[in-house]
């Protein structure tokens, strides 16, 4: 199992040290997110300042930008990086899409990203070929590309991409056309056994394709801390960010598993009123517990491995990696 790091930079000027930090302290990959700033741009700085680390994205939101667009900018990463960059693509939802970004919505959302993979890998093919670009699939036709326009082959063409999705269609997606997949963070163990990864794998029986095909991945609630004040920072902050998953109907599957309907409804309730302080204490240890890995930073290695080893292939620390805590990361990673 590989253990990965987020890369949340507010200050993009500190992109290229903290990706040399993560790489210097052992970490496999470095994964960015469509939040606040543009995913690409801290891969970009970091490339040419990193030699082994791997350099993705967890996630960029496909439906807010166009599938050409998209397979240019991955491909420059790819060159860049010479070879180490990973695409992970999610749909987001709705209200998003439409209100934040200001794209259409259409459905169904599963089809329409089996599509863009589709439209990605021609594209790619067409550069690394020659051969004339003529994709045609039910929400994407790319049909041109002039001598001009083509950036060319690449020695390092294959850009593995990586889906993300909650609910079983989205798991069954990836299964049949992702080369990895990236599963929400606001999962526990019996929800990735018991819905993510047969989903995963009737997908994979349907292409034709094996669990060795596809590598699973996710971002992990860890509370750590080198003294008592620190733990329960953390263990706040894990309580404040299920409350606030927990609260979201898109995510209602992971709760009703467990039994927690009410709390979801009433955490649902709060979030309408925008009570958002209250909203921690409804989550209870025992979510803390399944959501979270919470333990000093010496034990962290045996219980992350205790529960993802043979469920997932890499995880990757909620937290953003902090060059500043650098010792508590290496303890972790010099014990796998």
């Amino acid at each position: 199992m590989k253990i990965d790091a987020a890369l949340w930079v507010n200050d993009l000027s500190k992109a290229a040290s903290t990706a040399q930090a993560a790489e210097e302290v052992g970490f496999d990959a470095l994964w960015t997110s469509d939040i606040a700033h543009n995913p690409l741009f801290p891969l970009l700085l970091a490339a040419p300042q990193t030699g082994r680390i791997k350099l993705g994205t967890a996630i960029l939101v496909a439906f807010a930008r166009s599938p050409m667009d998209v397979a240019y900018q991955a491909w420059d990463l790819a060159q860049l990086s010479q070879g180490r960059f990973l695409l992970g693509l999610g749909t987001q939802v709705r209200a998003h899409i439409e209100r934040r970004f200001g794209m259409t919505w259409e459905q169904p959302a599963a089809e329409r990203l089996r599509d863009y993979v589709l439209a990605l890998r021609a594209v790619w093919h067409s550069w690394q070929n020659g051969e004339r670009l003529n994709y045609r699939g039910d929400f994407y036709k790319l049909t041109l590309m002039t001598p001009f326009f083509d950036p060319g082959p690449i020695d390092h063409p294959h850009i593995p991409i990586f889906t993300a999705g909650v609910n079983e269609r989205m798991c069954r997606l990836a299964g049949e056309v992702s080369d990895g997949f990236h599963a929400h963070p606001f999962h526990t163990r019996r929800y990735l056994e018991e819905v993510v990864i047969p989903a995963i794998e009737k997908g994979l029986a349907a292409a034709g394709r094996s669990r060795r095909d596809i590598a699973l991945s996710s971002a992990v609630f860890v509370a750590t801390g080198r003294n008592q004040d620190e733990m329960d920072a953390a263990v706040a902050a894990v309580r404040q960010q299920v409350s606030f998953y927990a609260s979201t109907p898109d995510y209602a599957a992971v709760m009703d598993l467990h039994g927690w309907s009410a709390a979801r409804e009433e955490l649902s309730h709060l979030a309408s009123r925008k009570q958002w302080a209250d909203m921690p204490a409804l989550v209870t240890d025992e979510m803390v517990d399944a959501f979270a890995v919470v333990c000093p930073p010496q034990e962290l290695s045996a219980r992350l491995r205790a529960k993802y080893e043979g469920v997932l292939d890499r995880i990757t620390l909620y937290m953003p990696f902090d060059p500043k805590q650098r010792e508590v990361w290496k303890l972790l990673l010099d014990q796998q």
